[in-house]
């Protein structure tokens, strides 16, 4: 079946820099665009950023995000800097086969359990 296994969350201080990763096994993931969103306690899914098939092509809401992938490793990451208190949520991948605006979470066929990711003030 279908995984993808979020990895890298913690706690960090604020002004510090966290990459997560999201491992995908089950389904080819180069034939897959690559999501990431994240949500707060009581909070809906906010979309954070998303990469294309080849990841020749990133959407990213957040300016000190970044998004890359590795298919020949199966993983897609997340990279963050300047980190804010307010980052701190739950962060999960997601991926879909033909997203058209990337931002609604319908989009998305498969998605991950989640990293907690904490930044202390």
């Amino acid at each position: 079946q279908v995984q993808l296994v979020e990895s890298g969350g913690g706690l960090v201080q604020a002004g510090g820099s966290l990459r997560v990763s999201c491992v995908a096994s089950g389904l080819t993931f180069s034939s897959y665009a690559m999501g990431w969103f994240r949500q707060a306690p009581g909070k809906e899914r906010e979309f954070v950023g998303g990469i294309s098939w080849s990841g020749d092509y990133t959407y990213s809401v957040k300016g000190r995000f970044t998004i890359s992938r590795d298919n020949a490793k199966n993983t897609v990451y997340l990279q963050m800097n300047s980190l804010k208190p307010e980052d701190t949520v739950v962060y999960y991948c997601a991926a879909a086969g033909f997203p058209s605006t990337w931002t609604h979470e319908r989009e998305y066929d498969y998605w991950g359990q989640g990293t907690q990711v904490t930044v202390s003030s």
